[in-house]
């Protein structure tokens, strides 16, 4: 077989050669690059220990780079210095005694004792540098180099990255939808150590976005906007991410997942249905001409931005957050005119009250819109001259008058509905989504009467910690919050509860933050003047503060969040008498017991 032999003795050769060329490295190699590795850390003494006392946060300068100093007890922790998310300075945000530093400006939060991300946005975790006292100072070791802002986050920890299945095989997790919540999920499922297959059917043809610069700034790349690339989500993640899939159906029997006109079947063992909202329109005459916009995908924000251009005249009809953040983004851009038709007597009044209302409006005003309140939209006329386009929008105020306001494009801004058209068709769901498309979940988010579907964000309807009362939030962040439990649940094999507190965030002049659920308030109690777009709101129901929202008053509503969350908000009486939020104790080691 001389054949197979000169194969061998080539093989041979060649193995020989490689490994002379390829030797492994001698231990001085190894040395000197351990080496180098140490020199690029560097010891600093930042601070005096007793200027930092238990429960306290400083930021302190590290070469070019800042540090972020966290004392629990005697225990000093050190992390990078900047938020994940937007780059806040989380020295300015809350800390408290159970190791969670939450940011002053969206709500991520980070654990201080090993940087991971504790809840969304977060989309990355923090650094962490060895902390230690030495002659009475605080000595940091770190690279430089991840002190900076631009380098201020790493990589989660993954305890699994899905490495043992091909991607595309196996049935394993499978995630309808492309969102905030399955960006989360899938994260939180590599990070808690599931390590089976993950696949992602979503509609759009982008990897998960940053959605809220969408209305905040009509940001229409969406490479500018992905939290992580198709490629890494594969190569890192091990995710099968089938972007411009349309799911039609679930076969919850054969446990399959029904794709578009080809009838493909996408098997799973466990699946998250997480596929967001569709932006409502009015059942009006003229609603469907070429020109009335609504905005919810990057599609949509680069109608509007090729739309909304110099002279132009903008009829927005709404006037809560989506439709007032675009309002905001394009006030800038010389149109001729920008008109807001809104149902309420002022604009966000159903969420912030009329008194903050009354205060945002002038705001706008300022900046030349025009409210049309208390008002009724009645129809969208046609142009003369493109019958296939609006030319103006009919409305009634509640005096009975009818104006008619010009258009060359109209946005609703009227809300969404759950995307669920998909399962009304799908046997097995008849029971759990109701007349407005919401997904009936339990506690973890488990869809009812199902151990292995899920349902998260804009669709799953959830029974509200504390109250048990049935609740479905259109927040961005309540939903990767919701993916993050989900993942934790489905990776750990025990029930992880939703029990987050709401936070969302809206740039009104000044940025607006929320946070809880103010859903039947009865009592508004405001420090502050609106006006001046300065001030702290809280939200009362029967005596309890549920919620709270603030302008340029950072950090109480991060503070009032984790106070909703320990269950040590204090009282509406006790905020009419005067009680200060931040005198509440949550950070030091005599608050642990009631924290932890």
């Amino acid at each position: 077989m001389p054949g197979l032999l000169s194969h061998r003795v080539l093989h041979s050769r060649f193995i020989s050669s490689w490994l002379s060329s390829h030797r492994p490295p001698s231990p001085r190699a190894l040395y000197n690059f351990t080496a180098v590795r140490r020199m690029s850390q560097k010891t600093i003494a930042v601070l005096d220990a007793s200027e930092l006392k238990d429960g306290e946060m400083k930021e302190v300068p590290f070469e070019d780079g800042k540090v972020l100093l966290s004392r629990l007890g005697d225990k000093i922790h050190a992390t990078s210095a900047f938020c994940t998310h937007y780059g806040a300075p989380l020295a300015k945000g809350v800390l408290t005694a159970d190791g969670r530093v939450v940011c002053p400006w969206h709500g991520a939060c980070f654990n201080v004792c090993t940087g991971d991300i504790e809840d969304a946005p977060a989309p990355t975790a923090l650094h962490t540098f060895k902390a230690e006292i030495a002659n009475g100072k605080i000595n940091v070791t770190a690279d430089p180099a991840n002190t900076t802002s631009a380098n201020k986050s790493r990589q989660p920890k993954l305890l699994a990255t899905g490495s043992n299945v091909p991607v595309g095989q196996g049935k394993g997790v499978v995630i309808v939808g492309g969102g905030s919540g399955a960006f989360h999920a899938i994260e939180s499922l590599r990070e808690h150590g599931y390590n089976g297959p993950v696949t992602v059917l979503s509609k759009e043809h982008y990897s998960p976005i940053d959605r809220t610069k969408l209305s905040k700034a009509l940001i229409t790349d969406p490479s500018k906007l992905e939290w992580r690339s198709l490629a890494d989500l594969r190569s890192k993640y091990g995710v099968d991410f089938r972007a411009g899939t349309e799911v039609t159906g679930v076969d919850v029997n054969a446990k399959e997942v029904i794709i578009d006109a080809t009838q493909e079947r996408v098997p799973y063992e466990i699946l998250i249905l997480a596929s967001g909202g569709v932006p409502r329109r009015l059942p009006i005459e003229g609603r469907d001409l070429a020109n009335v916009l609504t905005l919810r995908g990057v599609e949509d924000a680069k109608k509007i931005d090729a739309a909304v251009k110099e002279g132009k005249r903008l009829v927005v009809i709404g006037s809560s957050f989506i439709s007032m953040e675009l309002v905001v983004a394009v006030t800038s851009r010389k149109l001729a005119s920008i008109d807001v038709v809104g149902q309420e007597e002022f604009p966000f009044e159903l969420v912030l009250g009329k008194e903050i209302g009354a205060g945002l409006k002038k705001f706008h005003e300022s900046k030349g819109v025009k409210f049309h309140m208390q008002s009724k939209v009645e129809k969208i006329v046609a142009s003369e001259s493109d019958p296939s386009l609006a030319g103006a929008v009919v409305v009634t105020s509640n005096t009975g008058q009818t104006t008619t306001l010009p258009a060359d494009v109209i946005v609703m801004g009227v809300g969404v509905a759950p995307a669920t058209e998909y399962l009304k068709g799908s046997k097995g769901f008849e029971q759990v989504v109701d007349k407005t498309g919401a997904v009936q979940v339990d506690e973890y988010l488990r869809v009812k009467g199902f151990n292995d579907v899920y349902a998260i964000g804009d669709i799953a309807m959830y029974p509200q910690p504390g109250t048990g009362e049935p609740r479905r939030i259109e927040h961005w962040n309540v939903a990767g919050n919701q993916g993050r439990a989900v993942g934790k649940t489905i990776a750990e094999g025990k029930g992880q509860p939703f029990v987050k507190i709401p936070v969302f965030w809206s740039a009104q002049g000044q940025q607006l933050r929320y946070c809880g659920v103010g859903a039947g308030y009865d009592d508004v109690i405001i420090d502050g003047n609106p006006e001046e777009l300065k001030f702290v709101a809280y939200y009362a129901k029967d005596g309890k503060i549920v919620a709270m929202a603030s302008m340029q008053r950072d950090p109480a509503v991060t503070k009032g969040s984790e106070l909703l969350r320990l269950g040590l908000m204090p009282s509406a009486a006790e905020i009419k008498a005067g009680k200060d939020v931040f005198s509440v104790d949550i950070a030091t080691v005599n608050s642990k017991p009631k924290v932890v």
